[in-house]
């Protein structure tokens, strides 16, 4: 009895099943025309709420580093997703199958395709629905935080640099610090510092959210600065390049004035205005950090630098590592004097890291100590002669001689060449020098063109063309070959000048074409012959220490408190 109840129940249950298969199915069919018209409603709904989600997600990405939120990503995927299959698969086909229905849309005249249209029809419009309730956010953008605060640049390793990295990187965690200048004569390794100074950022903790990274150059414009900031952090785009200076100034400082950010500017020639630009000054906040690179240290007083550092040529050990690594151990290892001549070769670059890394990278397949003794000779006879020196480095140093304010601070320049190599010079010297010849034949008095001396020679300083040594300056080697090159070379300067201070003999002077000639510190005593270079003024000659006995003749006497002796007429000096 317990067994036919049990089947009783059973075919409750199958009938049940069945009459609500049947009825489903009918369902599909009776209720097609209503749901397709549900589902272009609910579609068009679901659309409309997209492409609103669409521009407040767009809006938000404009800000710097905001971010779409994945699940609001992956919901517009979504609906787009679903907007296509919909249009391929349900409204493509949908004037064709309401002509199949019949008796009222009660029935169909192909039962089983209106049935599977239909089914398919009433699933998408739950589909649309379930989207259309997951599309309201209350935030559609967050602020990214990446593993890599920024992207690294490639550069050359900091060899021997790491001292002053880690002095400029002190002062960029010092929140009492907000403006960093760095200064030093071309070739020196500004760049490099600064770039690694930008990939620490990616490699150690710290509270900035923005960093910036822009070359600035010479002769720069407000507005290419501007663009460039404005691509950084997001402005750069569509029509916003076609604002006005003003505006896009606005524009970064509202930005910019919400973060703490660091903007790092490399290869000032001249002061930027920030405020002009829209970068914010820092202040005793100190919510921003700006660090630059410049050839002058008048530059860094310009910018209100807090904190002015030199960057300076490398130490003896530290310069022979960095040449040492460029040229190779297989090289350094193919004879026993290649080592001892490579010492010499480096001492030659002056610790300067430009110079180093070029002559380096040259001497690396020279595999012969014949080949290095030639180059030891190169670079002290005609160092632009050398591979790379007179293409590379030259002309990279040349752009600060170019930026010189004056053809006379540039003549004053030129004049350093004329001494002999780490020579110290005085001062002083150089001032009854220059007065003597006619650089500065423009001031009447002496106290004015001794005080016109002292100017250009603080800005030759300042322009790292001369190193300063107190009551002295001396000429850096690299740029000593520079100046040469530039006056006795190119001979484009109007500077012609003819040197050998290590001569045992007196060049020939038939060959004297120059306005001035240096023999200092040669052992040369007399000439065999007369030069005849129309540009020389005498052809009688003294030596250096003469000239410098002599120099306080020259502010002796006169109407004006100056006279030309004779001897300084002659523009050799031996």
């Amino acid at each position: 009895m317990g067994s036919c109840l049990s089947i009783s129940l059973s075919c409750d249950a199958i009938v049940s099943r069945c009459w609500d298969s049947v009825f489903g199915r009918v369902r599909y069919v009776r209720q097609l025309q209503e749901n397709l018209q549900a589902l272009t409603t609910s579609l068009q709904e679901l659309r409309s709420l997209k492409n609103d989600v669409q521009r407040e997600v767009e809006l938000a990405e404009q800000q710097p580093r905001l971010r779409r939120l994945e699940r609001v990503n992956n919901w517009i995927l979504s609906v787009e997703a679903l907007e296509t299959e919909i249009n391929e698969v349900i409204v493509s086909h949908s004037t064709q199958e309401i002509e199949k229905l019949c008796c009222g849309g009660y029935c169909s005249k192909n039962y089983r395709s209106s049935y599977k249209y239909g089914k398919k029809v009433d699933r998408k419009l739950v589909e649309v629905e379930d989207l259309k309730s997951k599309g309201v956010f209350e935030v559609v953008a967050a602020e990214s935080l990446p593993t890599a605060l920024v992207d690294v640049i490639p550069s050359e390793p900091t060899v021997g640099m790491e001292p002053i990295f880690d002095q400029v990187w002190r002062h960029v965690e010092d929140e009492q610090v907000g403006m960093i200048g760095l200064y030093g004569m071309g070739g020196v390794g500004k760049t490099t510092l600064l770039t690694q100074i930008h990939n620490n950022f990616n490699r150690t903790r710290n509270d900035f959210n923005l960093v910036i990274w822009i070359v600035v150059s010479k002769g720069h414009k407000i507005e290419v600065i501007q663009d460039k900031i404005g691509e950084k952090i997001g402005l750069s785009i569509g029509v916003w390049k076609l604002k006005e200076q003003h505006e896009k100034a606005e524009d970064i400082f509202r930005i910019l004035n919400t973060k703490k950010f660091v903007l790092l500017m490399d290869d000032l020639w001249e002061p930027v205005e920030l405020t002009k630009v829209g970068v914010p000054a820092p202040d005793s906040r100190n919510k921003f950090k700006i660090v630059f690179t410049t050839r002058s240290e008048e530059v860094c007083g310009h910018m209100d630098a807090q904190k002015k550092i030199k960057v300076g040529c490398l130490t003896w050990d530290k310069a022979l590592n960095l040449f040492q690594e460029k040229v190779g151990k297989e090289t350094l290892l193919l004879h026993p004097d290649i080592p001892k001549l490579a010492k010499i070769v480096a001492n030659e670059c002056g610790g300067l890291p430009l110079a180093l890394i070029t002559v380096g990278r040259v001497m690396a397949c020279k595999k012969t100590p014949q080949e290095w003794k030639r180059a030891v000779q190169v670079l002290r006879r005609s160092a632009s002669e050398f591979s790379g020196m007179g293409d590379k480095v030259f002309p990279l140093l040349k752009f600060s001689y170019d930026n010189l304010p004056s053809q006379k601070v540039r003549s004053c320049f030129l004049y350093c060449a004329l001494f002999p190599e780490d020579f110290v010079i005085l001062k002083d010297d150089l001032v009854y020098f220059w007065m003597c010849e006619d650089i500065l034949d423009e001031y009447g008095k002496v106290e004015e063109a001794k005080n016109e001396s002292y100017h250009i020679i603080g800005t030759l300083l300042t322009s790292c063309l001369l190193e300063d040594e107190g009551d002295s300056v001396k000429m850096h080697d690299v740029i000593r070959d520079m100046a040469l090159w530039l006056a006795c070379d190119l001979g484009k300067e109007g500077e012609n000048i003819l040197v050998d201070t290590g001569a045992y003999h007196a060049p020939n002077v038939a060959k004297w074409n120059a306005k001035r000639v240096s023999l200092m510190g040669s052992g040369t005593k007399s000439l065999d012959e007369t030069p005849r270079s129309p540009n020389l003024f005498k052809s009688s000659f003294i030596t250096a220490s003469e000239l410098v006995q002599n120099r306080h003749k020259t502010v002796a006497g006169g109407d004006n408190g100056m006279c030309m002796p004779k001897v300084f007429e002659l523009r050799a000096y031996i």
